[in-house]
């Protein structure tokens, strides 16, 4: 049978135990249709590159499915019908990634470096590294501080007469 990455978004309004129940549902038309799941990742709430259907954020969950064709159309028909659903993306890959996928890889990577704590990330105004402390190299200061007077003067020739 092929094999397939799919990855659904469920509104962000919807709980965790109602995108479980959703997903059980899907995971029984895919098992009645005689295909298999694989491997099944809740990837949390994430946001979203830009509005979709007035939402800004969504549940993301993967699975890697190993089933035949008209199961996938089948899941896909239920999830356009079903108005939790917002996205969905069916891919064919050759072989199944073993593993932790991606994007749990980097949730985990997040919270080790949360875990070691530290310094890093942006800078307070208190400790500096805002505008008002900048070295400002050969420029000087803002430009209130010129002298005016240092200017040579105008030439004070007419605009009108060019001789």
């Amino acid at each position: 049978m092929p094999l397939y990455e799919h990855v659904f978004l469920t509104r962000q309004d919807a709980s965790t135990q109602q995108v479980e129940e959703l997903t059980a549902q899907f995971k029984g038309v895919i098992e009645q249709m005689g295909g298999k799941i694989a491997k099944l990742e809740q990837w949390g709430v994430k946001s979203l590159s830009y509005r979709l259907r007035k939402n800004r954020k969504a549940h993301y969950t993967f699975m890697n499915l190993d089933a035949p064709s008209a199961v996938i159309n089948e899941i896909e028909r239920q999830e356009r019908l079903n108005e939790e659903v917002l996205r969905y993306l069916t891919v064919r890959v050759e072989e199944r990634e073993e593993g932790p996928s991606i994007m749990m890889r980097k949730v985990d990577r997040d919270r080790e470096r949360d875990d070691r704590g530290g310094g890093g990330g942006f800078r307070d105004r208190d400790r500096g590294g805002f505008r008002g402390d900048r070295d400002r190299g050969d420029r000087g200061g803002f430009r209130g501080d010129r002298d005016r007077d240092s200017r040579p003067p105008r030439d004070e020739a007419p605009a009108g007469n060019a001789e």
